[in-house]
């Protein structure tokens, strides 16, 4: 091997550890290290054993120093090229990167305020605000580009299950839900003051949704609760217009369609239901039912039409369903650790294992291609529609408890007449077997946990 030193230098660092040897007392060592490398008296007299005895210890304290050093540098080099990548809002597609296969990276923003495990987030359709719900009572309204703190809201008097932005056109209104058995709505272009709390469920509210505007101006809000049942309301008049049941125990979560004619539920009788909304039965039955977890489940979603090529092939269909047919896969989480992908027929067409505790929040890709799903063994994890469900992320070190919810903020619609108010940011009313809106994806997303932090992802 071709020596790294000089002859000089490798003089040097023999004198060096001949005078380290000397001055710690191994002078046996010292001595058959001089006789090896024909160092006499001449060469190594007690002045330059004087003069190299601390040369080593400075040395190699000062390697250890510049080697912390540089990694603080290539950390701060780090921070700024994430800041760099940032500093504009986030719309990858202004910068030329494919908004249809971008998934969450490293943290814009851990955002913390909250005392108490943070259950709910939900996106502004709109602005760039963000609201989570907590065990502490609060709502607290957030900064998604700056990482701020904008409002705390008080009002609940116990934890806040659920959170979402909607309501009727022209007023977009926040819904909040709660264990203290009520619904409360919010008006965010008013400081958001409470408008208006909406009593009735006889136990704790775990899910609320704006039901978006099909034929309808847009001011249902549907609710799930532990009492077995959910609710449709009218948002301008706080009265209850429809009760939903079927289900024989606490329905954990619900997903309206895009056009507002569906509604999926599920919850601890681990079944999903399909009911349809649209007719003018006061007490319509599910249209469908899903059976297949082995545990409560947790979580569930619709499809977008983007995923539908994706989900036909894992379906064994020959093409994918027309895009204007809101409901034709859903997906659902359960404590057994399982993801189940579902068709509109009702059998299940995938389950996709990977999670090592319960799955908690499911949220598709705008794009289609992807499922994220977060869970309380601390990862949110993307899953390749593409290549048959495959893991193809982990994102391990996102939260130092279990992640309870998970959001992506709701595109911005490219034909829009107005600041209205449908749920999750579709702004404007879907005519019955329209598709879903043409919208730009917005390359943001959220999670909580139960450390109580707010974390931003963003593009």
């Amino acid at each position: 091997m071709a020596p790294l030193l000089t002859s000089r230098q490798a003089e040097e660092l023999h004198k060096s550890i001949i005078a380290y040897l000397s001055a710690n007392n191994l002078s046996n060592t010292a001595d058959a290290l001089r006789a090896e490398l024909g160092l006499g008296e001449e060469a190594f007299d007690a002045n330059t054993a004087k003069r190299y005895e601390s040369l080593l210890e400075k040395k190699w304290t000062s390697v250890v120093r510049l080697q912390k050093k540089v990694m603080d540098l290539e950390s701060k080099s780090a921070a700024l090229q994430s800041e760099i990548e940032n500093l504009t809002p986030a719309s990858v597609s202004r910068r030329g990167q494919d908004t249809n296969s971008w998934l969450p990276r490293s943290t814009r923003y851990s955002l913390e305020s909250h005392r108490l495990t943070i259950n709910c987030i939900a996106f502004h359709p709109i602005f760039t605000s963000i609201a989570s719900g907590s065990d502490d009572y609060t709502i607290k309204i957030w900064d998604w580009e700056l990482g701020e703190l904008e409002k705390t809201i008080k009002g609940h008097t116990r934890a806040v299950l659920d959170v979402d932005f909607g309501g009727p056109r022209g007023g977009i209104l926040l819904a909040s839900c709660s264990s203290d058995l009520t619904i409360k709505l919010w008006d965010p272009a008013n400081e958001y003051n409470n408008i208006r709390t909406l009593p009735g469920h006889d136990h704790s509210v775990s899910a609320v949704r704006f039901i978006p505007a099909g034929d309808t101006p847009g001011n249902l809000l549907v609710s799930a609760s532990r009492d077995c049942t959910m609710k449709i309301w009218d948002v301008s008049t706080g009265y209850c217009v429809r009760t939903l049941q079927g289900h024989v125990a606490w329905v954990r979560d619900v997903y309206p369609s895009y056009d507002g004619r569906f509604l999926l539920s599920t919850g601890d009788d681990r079944t999903a239901r399909l009911w349809d909304i649209s007719s003018s039965v006061s007490d319509p039955e599910s249209k469908l039912t899903m059976v297949g977890h082995e545990h409560f489940n947790e979580c569930c979603v619709l499809a977008p039409s983007a995923a539908y090529p994706y989900l036909a092939t894992l379906a064994g269909l020959k093409k994918p369903p027309p895009a204007s047919n809101p409901a034709e896969f859903m997906a659902t989480g359960s404590r057994d650790k399982t993801i189940k992908l579902w068709g509109s027929n009702g059998t299940c067409i995938k389950t996709l294992v990977g999670h090592d505790n319960w799955v908690r929040a499911l949220v598709f890709h705008p794009g289609g291609k992807y499922l994220l799903s977060a869970a309380d063994d601390k990862t949110v994890r993307c899953w390749d529609l593409s290549q048959d469900g495959k893991c193809v992320k982990v994102h391990s070190d996102t939260h130092e408890g279990f992640v309870t919810c998970l959001k992506w903020a709701p595109g911005i619609a490219k034909t829009s007449e107005g600041q209205n108010g449908e749920s999750n940011g579709s702004s404007k009313s879907q005519e019955p077997g329209a598709g879903p809106p043409d919208v730009q994806i917005r390359c943001v997303v959220a999670t909580g946990s139960v450390d109580a932090k707010l974390r931003i992802f963003a593009g």
